[in-house]
């Protein structure tokens, strides 16, 4: 996953060596913070790629009008001639909701109003006109041209881990973001990254999603990562060893730390365990895990 470019062609870099490396997808967030806007960034970057995917990781539902983010993730989709990973989310970063203005509404109501707004979106990418009234939304006579190139529209990843939002999850996503939960300051609370919270998360899941739950694809966020025998200083070394050491007595997946042959035999042992097969790396551990992206190709 990554974020920030200093120029068009920095950008465009970025997103080319993903592709060389044989990394499958760029992820983007989407915060009001020094990050380049998902959407313009998302293009540009399959406009310097062949078959790199591009996503959303995740657009905030509350930041846009559900037709315009409808017809936005179109166009992605159009222009990136079907490489698109639409990722949406209820929203949790008060920063954000601050700088533009918008209430912060109990997690109900915004996951209300994803739950609503996804499918809205849903039915304007595939039905030629929408009349809709609901709680939070209103839209009369709306139409999304051109359509995706993906039919019946592009993979949709729902971000979350709380007992609703797997609920929803199940129901209308290809992707589940298996996501822990976060305090205030936009950082994961340490209850739920552990292996244990993450594992009952997916049975939760697998008992929700019933004969579905074998269609899902299993996401899981890494918020650090580090190889320690790839190539760095020696106080780099040193420091990926010691979160080694520390993460191994958590038992945490949100945390990456080890030996290319270690964290090889932990992404498949995690895959076996938990179905989790979809990882969000860093986009400053891009470089380090590439020897590992291909030895896990294939397997």
């Amino acid at each position: 996953m990554v974020s920030r470019g200093r120029s068009a062609q920095h950008w465009a870099e970025i997103a080319r060596r993903a592709e060389s490396s044989g990394y499958d997808v760029l992820l983007m967030p989407d915060h009001i913070t020094d990050q380049l806007a998902p959407v313009p960034a998302l293009a540009a970057a399959a406009a310097a790629t062949t078959h790199l995917r591009i996503g959303s990781f995740v657009f905030d539902n509350d930041y846009r009008n559900p037709p315009m983010l409808a017809k936005e993730a179109a166009t992605l989709d159009l222009l990136s001639d079907g490489r698109l990973e639409f990722g949406i989310g209820a929203g949790w970063n008060r920063s954000d909701y601050r700088q533009l203005g918008i209430a912060y509404d109990a997690p109900s109501v915004r996951v209300d109003r994803m739950e609503e707004a996804l499918t809205l979106i849903k039915r304007l990418w595939t039905e030629p006109s929408v009349t809709h009234t609901g709680k939070h939304y209103r839209v009369i006579d709306a139409r999304i041209l051109p359509r995706p190139v993906q039919r019946p529209h592009p993979p949709v990843m729902v971000g979350g881990g709380g007992p609703r939002m797997l609920r929803i999850a199940a129901r209308e996503a290809q992707i589940i973001a298996l996501a822990p939960a976060v305090n205030e300051r936009g950082g994961p609370k340490l209850g739920t990254v552990t292996l244990r919270s993450l594992e009952e998360r997916v049975a939760r899941l697998r008992t929700v999603a019933g004969e579905r739950f074998a269609e899902l694809e299993l996401n899981v966020i890494v918020f650090d990562a580090q190889v320690t025998d790839a190539r760095q200083s020696l106080l780099a070394a040193l420091a990926a060893r010691v979160k080694a050491s520390a993460t191994a007595l958590l038992k945490t997946p949100f945390f990456l730390y080890g030996s290319r042959a270690s964290l090889v035999e932990e992404l498949l042992e995690r895959r076996e365990r938990c179905g989790v097969s979809y990882i969000a790396l860093p986009g400053e551990a891009m470089r380090a895990f590439a020897p590992i992206v291909a030895d896990l190709r294939g397997r």
